[in-house]
């Protein structure tokens, strides 16, 4: 993944390509760091077994270091604002998968206390931060790192659960990037004037973002419900009260983008340029997770 970061050769780019590998770097060596521990402790090199408490907590950072969970989630927004889109959208599904392995191999041996912290602070971090943001990587960004909370906050109790609320993340993540994509949108602003590109696509687009922000009958609040739903069995209510009033703050930049997409219509008191509608067809792809999402 680093060549596609800084294939650009943009300072930017650089800087993001440096960030990934040093951050990726270190929380691999924490990774062997935390086997070699439970390895002195208990003569048993298996990643399934780790049973020393240290090496668990080690395990554990290394993992949400990789993946990008709060509190070690600054280098994935810078990360995402210097690579394009599509390399963007590769780093914020395919490249959360391996870390998220390791998780559900070990899943059962890490501490379920520290999980649930780190989750709930990832919910809410994910959402204050991306409340003032313009740039439309950025917000996805703060967004990965909320839905990272909800995956983290359940992984102890159902596994099957994060899986399931990866994958439907994973459709609804490229459905927003791939149309970003094709309408060429960095910046709320540009945001606000494509809709004379590609009208219909445009109110695909709301949609999504909506059902990313999980409301009811989409398919974003599928994971949302079953993993309160599995919490409140597990006894844990008020933490899944915290953790739903947190996604109100995702709720609000999603639906600000969602308005800078589809409700900005003229008549309207900015003036700007206007963009020429493209006849040339849709992906195919891109019309396929739109309407799974």
């Amino acid at each position: 993944i680093l060549p596609l970061i800084s294939k650009s050769h943009h300072p930017r780019a650089i800087e993001a390509a440096t960030k990934y590998f040093l951050t990726q770097a270190a929380a691999s060596t924490l990774v062997l760091f935390s086997s070699m521990t439970n390895a002195w402790y208990t003569g048993q090199w298996d990643i399934t077994q780790l049973t020393h408490p240290t090496s668990c907590l080690i395990l554990t950072s290394a993992i949400a270091m990789k993946l990008g969970l709060a509190p070690f989630h600054f280098w994935f927004p810078e990360v995402l604002q210097g690579s394009p889109l599509t390399t963007g959208l590769l780093l914020s599904t395919i490249m959360k998968l391996p870390p998220l392995t390791l998780l559900l191999m070990t899943s059962h041996s890490l501490n379920p206390t520290l999980l649930t912290c780190m989750a709930i602070l990832s919910a809410a971090l994910g959402g204050w931060m991306g409340l003032n943001q313009t740039q439309t990587r950025k917000i996805l960004a703060f967004s990965s790192i909320s839905h990272l909370g909800w995956m983290a906050i359940i992984i102890s109790y159902s596994p099957k659960l994060t899986l399931l609320n990866f994958y439907l993340y994973t459709l609804m993540t490229m459905t927003v990037f791939l149309v970003l994509n094709t309408n060429k949108v960095l910046k709320l602003s540009t945001l606000m004037t494509t809709w004379t590109k590609n009208p219909s696509l445009n109110a695909m687009l709301f949609l999504t973002l909506l059902s990313l922000a999980g409301l009811p009958p989409l398919t974003g609040f599928l994971p949302k419900w079953l993993i309160i739903q599995e919490l409140t069995k597990q006894s844990m209510a008020t933490t899944a009260t915290v953790i739903s009033l947190l996604s109100l703050l995702g709720l609000y930049f999603y639906l600000r983008l969602a308005y800078c997409a589809t409700i900005t219509l003229p008549p309207h008191t900015t003036n700007h340029m206007k963009q020429w509608h493209t006849h040339k067809s849709t992906n195919i792809s891109i019309a396929i997770l739109t309407v799974a999402s």
